[in-house]
């Protein structure tokens, strides 16, 4: 395993450890459930952006009824 620091004032160190200890997780745990979840999120704007584009590209709408059909999926 592998340690990463980072540097921060007082008021910033202060106001994580209060937050890490108010939702009782350690602070590697925060900053790494944090940091993952940014990076996710990132992803997902990315493909949204993606897929907006596509879209734009190729205008073709289907109905919720013939996604159903055209994958397969009973009622």
């Amino acid at each position: 395993m592998s340690t990463i620091s980072l540097r921060m004032n007082e008021e910033e160190e202060k106001l994580i450890k209060e937050y890490a200890k108010a939702n009782n997780v350690s602070l590697s745990e925060l900053f790494r459930s944090s940091v993952l979840e940014q990076i996710e999120n990132d992803i997902d704007l990315k493909l949204y952006h993606q897929a907006l584009q596509e879209h734009h590209e190729d205008p073709n709408d289907i109905s919720f009824d013939e996604m159903m059909k055209e994958l397969d999926v009973n009622k």
